[in-house]
Order: structure tokens, then C-alpha cells, then sequence
């Protein structure tokens, strides 16, 4: 079994990295596995592909989640699919969803509780 060596990475890592969803690169992407240099390449010149990948989608779940200013838990609940392209992302939001609502206000509110405790800690740990 050949193993890539410490210097590159799995496509998978690599369109994690990209901030794009992995089958829908192209094969050769999918096949190989990126040296950091690749990588480093792909982020400073961009080619087409991953122009349009990151302009129109499908866009990984992290990045739908955060352009619908929700978790990736609140897109599970409300069967939201692992990825979805730029338009179906702008329909969602232009069609406003009761659930969509509802999951921006509690996640707002988990992102809040989360600032408090962190100022929070940042006090303790200046007390002690």
C-alpha cells in the first residue's frame, strides 16, 4: 500500500482547505493526492474550476450553514442537504422559512453565550 508522503495531503483535506465540496471537483482533483505547493498554487491563482466552484456551488455544509447564518446541526434538522449550489442557498433566504428564522435566532443566541463565557474565563484567568 503506498502512502503519500508527509508533504501532501488527501483531496479531501485539500477541498477542505478550498472551502469546496469534494465531488464536485474535478476527478483528476478527486484521484490525487495535493502537495502543499499544489495547494499553495490553487489558493494564489485560483483556476476556473475552483472560480466557479466557489462563485456557484454546491458549497460544503460548513459554508451553507454560514451563509444562512445557522449550525451545521440546524441544516440536519430541517433536511437541509451536505450541499447546496449559490442559487438554492439564495432561494432558501428569499422564501424566509419560519425555520429559518427560528434557527438564526437560537444560533445567534448559542454564539452570544459563548462570547459571555469567554469574557468570562478572560476575567477569571486575569484575577488569578
Amino acid at each position: 500500500m503506498s502512502r503519500p508522503n508527509a508533504q501532501s495531503m488527501k483531496p479531501a483535506t485539500a477541498a477542505k482547505k478550498l472551502d469546496v465540496y469534494l465531488p464536485a471537483t474535478p476527478a483528476e482533483f478527486q484521484a490525487n493526492p495535493i502537495t502543499r505547493e499544489e495547494l499553495a498554487a490553487l489558493q494564489a491563482e485560483p483556476p476556473q474550476w475552483l472560480q466557479d466552484l466557489r462563485k456557484n456551488g454546491p458549497h460544503p455544509k460548513n459554508l451553507v450553514a454560514a451563509k444562512l447564518g445557522i449550525s451545521i446541526a440546524a441544516l440536519a434538522r430541517n433536511g437541509v442537504g451536505d450541499a447546496l449550489t449559490t442559487e438554492e442557498i439564495n432561494r432558501i433566504i428569499a422564501e424566509a422559512p419560519e425555520w429559518l428564522a427560528a434557527e438564526r435566532e437560537s444560533y445567534q443566541e448559542v454564539l452570544r453565550e459563548e462570547r459571555e463565557r469567554k469574557a468570562q474565563r478572560a476575567e477569571q484567568s486575569r484575577e488569578s
